[in-house]
């Protein structure tokens, strides 16, 4: 498989999954208590926390350039 194969498969991926990511979080959300320290600490992880499942992703993406 060509590298640019790989990006292309790769791109998709990556938006299907920020896509269904974002409307997850957006639902959980809604049923996270209304404190500011809770909803702080909530955004913080989901801000941070999708990019760990997309490395693989990525790495598979620049293999064997």
């Amino acid at each position: 498989m060509t590298a640019r194969t790989r990006k292309l498969i790769g791109m998709v991926g990556i938006l299907a999954f920020l896509a269904a990511y974002v409307a997850t979080a957006a639902i959980v959300a809604d049923h996270v208590p209304k404190q500011w320290a809770i909803q702080l600490g909530f955004f913080v992880v989901v801000g941070i926390g999708w990019g760990v499942p997309i490395m693989p992703l990525i790495s598979w993406m620049n293999r064997g350039r």
